[in-house]
């Protein structure tokens, strides 16, 4: 649990670190390219982990030959892919939603104080 605390710091913070010290534009500008990032990642990963998933089916009905069984090194290797691939597709991809709608609900509540924080041009208000 310890070691979840400065990733989760990290998503809390960044929103209102970039809004209080740079600005709504900056706080913008940040979501947006969490926004975009997170998507992709959690698309990628979720295929990844579905495709290593369903090598390891394809290998074990034989599907590069009779050579390649279970118990042969392909299939080794694709059991080793399972394991990976099933985190990937069915926990991590899936918790980036929750980093993007956490760091969106974290901005949305402190708007007012990084709206307050920021210049007329939306820069930070020591510029």
């Amino acid at each position: 649990l310890r070691e979840m605390l400065a990733p989760g710091a990290l998503v809390i913070l960044s929103p209102l670190v970039a809004g209080l010290g740079f600005g709504k534009n900056c706080c913008a500008g940040l979501l947006s390219g969490a926004l975009v990032s997170s998507v992709q990642l959690a698309i990628s990963m979720s295929n990844t982990g579905g495709a290593w998933d369903n090598s390891k089916k394809y290998i074990s009905a034989g599907g590069l030959g009779k050579e390649f069984v279970k118990g042969s090194e392909a299939h080794k290797n694709s059991v080793t892919g399972d394991t990976v691939g099933d985190p990937l597709k069915d926990t991590s991809g899936p918790a980036l939603n929750i980093v993007m709608k956490l760091t969106a609900i974290i901005s949305l509540v402190f708007g007012s104080a990084i709206a307050e924080y920021s210049n007329s041009e939306g820069g930070p208000f020591w510029a």
